[in-house]
């Protein structure tokens, strides 16, 4: 198969322990946290962007794997590339290049801090806490710029990391009802796993008495969906992390439709739709439709 070496990133580091372009140990490190951070942020933003994809394409790993081959000189210049296999074609969507789309959200995000404005959109909430982390131990004077090719370098500081912080806020317990498939379970551990309509996959810890009805529902997966009321953890901005206590489960059809009181009665739905059949249509009806209906509908009288 063949293949090519594509820049996607340059990350150069500059203060007094960077002179010579030397990288120490600690930067090595930093290097090796920001890949396994661009590779999380991959998964979120492709999965955001497939919201009924199960699972992430074939080479998806390979695809977001930044390798540094060289460095460079000024301060501590190391540009990252990633090896691209050309026949390697199995992403949902070929323009959403995974790698890409995560360095260009991240600069965005440093950008965003450095200039004092909102977060990027795009950017998961669930993630600012490990970018404050990533960017906490910068001593005075020392610089990362992060700068994906044909752009200006985002610049992270000692200020960063008290910056991002401001925006992370602590995780909440909500007490919810949830909808989802559940595709895993495990009666020794007395957990199961359940996928939800925008995909996301939540943990749910089950009693004994509960056990029948979470087989059940794991049984016949395809066609039905488990109804969980507990309290769950859940993140700032809302998205279910963990189950943590279960009220109640109910298995229902996946063609369910729940009772809403707030729905008009069908009486009133179909007075208001004759309402809006004008007075001359009606003129036009035989005056004994009712007694010979059979008749006009069939043309017969039984």
């Amino acid at each position: 198969m063949s293949a090519r070496w594509k820049e996607v990133v340059r990350i150069t580091f500059r203060g007094e322990r960077f002179r010579d372009h030397a990288l120490d140990v600690s930067a090595l490190t930093k290097l090796g946290e920001l890949q396994k951070m661009f590779t999380d942020m991959a998964k979120s933003l492709w999965r955001a962007a497939n919201p009924g994809a199960q699972r992430l394409p074939k080479g998806f790993e390979a695809r977001t794997r930044l390798c540094l081959r060289k460095i460079e000189g000024g301060s501590a210049v190391a540009p990252l590339e990633v090896r691209v296999d050309e026949e390697q074609q199995e992403f949902a969507e070929p323009e959403f290049d995974p790698i890409n789309e995560a360095v260009v959200v991240t600069h965005q995000l440093f950008r965003a801090v450095e200039r004092n404005e909102r977060l990027p959109e795009r950017f998961p909430k669930e993630q600012v806490g490990g970018y404050a982390r990533w960017s906490g131990d910068l001593g005075e004077g020392e610089v990362i710029e992060i700068e994906p090719v044909g752009t200006e370098p985002a610049h992270v500081t000692s200020l960063t990391s008290p910056r991002l912080e401001s925006f992370v806020e602590t995780q909440h317990e909500s007490t919810l009802e949830m909808t989802g498939e559940v595709f895993e379970a495990d009666v020794r551990q007395g957990r199961f796993q359940m996928r939800l309509d925008d995909g996301t996959q939540v943990k749910v810890s089950f009693s004994p008495e509960q056990e029948e009805t979470v087989t059940s529902a794991l049984k016949d997966h395809k066609v039905c969906r488990l109804v969980v009321e507990g309290k769950a953890e859940c993140s700032p901005e809302g998205k279910v992390l963990r189950v943590s206590k279960v009220d109640e489960l109910q298995v229902r059809p996946v063609d369910y439709v729940p009772y809403d009181p707030e729905a008009p009665a069908i009486e009133d739905v179909l007075a208001k739709l004759a309402s809006e059949v004008p007075e001359e249509e009606w003129d036009k009806l035989p005056p004994d439709l009712t007694e010979r209906l059979d008749y006009y509908l069939y043309g017969t009288e039984e």
